[in-house]
């Protein structure tokens, strides 16, 4: 998400290939930074495997300096250095679509192989650290949701420059599993109708203790800021719009955050 072309005049055989060798890089498994290789322009490897999605949105104190800002974002994007981390970006959020009472401004998303693997981050004492040296003392609200993504098709690392949309989902209560398969099935079929998403993922949130009721999630990954405005023009938006009604009678409320995957500086440290 390998092709070699190879070409000879045809009176005479063809040179001998090359050997090939393989190696392994994790840069293929972490966010690319301004020195890092290959170049932004290049997709890291793609593939289709499950992953586990771990959405923390930040509500930063009005009255907080910049410098505690950009300490708690370099020190988050700093994580993405412990083993059990596939992808990890912080940054702040570009906007807020929604209507919710919930008003957030930062927003870190990373990913993992297994549950197993998040816990073992979750409980690091770096992570520990920065969370609660960087984190809890700068902001009013914090906020996480996890799913698994069983099928994820494309990169594990999005590619810095594009354009996420984070949406998040409360059901209205008394709902059981028949109805949250209902709404999963609309958010699965947004990417059949609007081409213009290069990558979606979506599931049920398995951390509700910390996810203020919403139980389902789900981001869409977009080249660029163009593609992701395109949905407002007058097709997609219906498009958009007759999915939204199947389920709208079984919604108590969604937040809707646009958000700018971030080029990671080499400077992140813990």
């Amino acid at each position: 998400k390998l092709c070699l072309r190879a070409g000879s005049h045809f009176l005479s055989p063809p040179p001998p290939l090359p050997p090939i060798r393989l190696t392994t890089s994790l840069h293929l498994f972490k966010p690319y930074s301004s020195s890092s290789s290959p170049p932004p322009s290049i997709s890291p490897i793609k593939m289709s495997t499950q992953i586990v999605e771990h959405i923390v949105l930040f509500k930063v104190k009005p009255d907080t300096s910049p410098s505690k800002i950009d300490t708690m974002i370099s020190r988050l994007n700093g994580l993405n250095s412990l083993d059990q981390v596939l992808h990890l970006a912080a940054g702040p959020l570009l906007r807020t679509r929604s209507s919710s009472p919930f008003t957030f401004t930062h927003m870190l998303h990373s990913r993992y192989k297994s549950k197993d693997d998040l816990d073992s981050y979750s409980t690091h004492p770096s992570h520990v650290a920065v969370v609660a040296e960087s984190g809890r003392p700068i902001c009013d609200d914090i906020m996480a949701v996890d799913w698994v993504q069983t099928d994820l098709t494309g990169p594990v690392v999005p590619r810095p420059g594009s354009v996420m949309r984070l949406t998040l989902v409360k059901l209205k209560e008394g709902l059981g599993d028949t109805e949250k398969k209902e709404v999963l099935d609309v958010i699965g079929a947004v990417k059949d109708l609007l081409p213009s998403i290069d990558q979606i993922s979506f599931g049920e949130n398995f951390s509700p203790a910390r996810a203020k009721g919403f139980s389902i999630g789900s981001l869409a990954i977009f080249p660029g800021l163009s593609e992701l405005d395109s949905l407002d023009s007058d097709s997609n938006l219906e498009l958009v719009n007759m999915q939204k009604d199947k389920v709208r009678s079984l919604i108590e409320s969604v937040i809707v955050l646009d958000y700018v995957i971030p080029v990671i500086s080499e400077t992140s440290s813990l």
